[in-house]
């Protein structure tokens, strides 16, 4: 009888499935979490936000801006966190950060909407307490 040593075409057939399809899933759980990742620090710029008008801003103003132009309005965070991933600031269009402020006089409000648009999960907003 006459043994040939080797695999099989169909092996061969099955371990390159395999291996395709592990690439496959290892791609897209880490396009996944990159955009997980992308959203925790969305959150996290608009808490700093969120408690610099609060604890900074309200405290010295006893109210809110009505727009937010630049970093200097809210000194109390790293201009960094103004700008979203994209790379456009809190006062570009298109960003994915928004602030709305509302019941404004004399350029003071009395509250505001911070919003960041997410990629997983629905907007996060944050909302004036006081």
């Amino acid at each position: 009888m006459n043994k040939k040593n080797g695999f099989t075409v169909i092996e061969i057939i099955l371990c390159i499935a395999f291996v395709a399809i592990f690439v496959v899933l290892f791609f897209l759980q880490k396009v996944n979490t990159e955009a997980m990742a992308r959203d925790e620090q969305r959150k996290s710029a608009i808490n700093a936000m969120y408690y610099a008008l609060e604890e900074g801003y309200y405290v010295e103003n006893e109210g809110y801006p009505e727009n937010i132009e630049n970093a200097e309005t809210l000194r109390w965070i790293e201009p960094d966190l103004f700008t979203d991933p994209t790379g456009l600031a809190l006062w570009q269009e298109d960003s994915n950060y928004t602030y709305e402020s509302s019941d404004c006089e004399d350029g003071k409000c009395k509250s505001y909407t911070l919003r960041a648009k997410m990629e997983k999960e629905a907007d996060y907003i944050k909302t004036s307490r006081h």
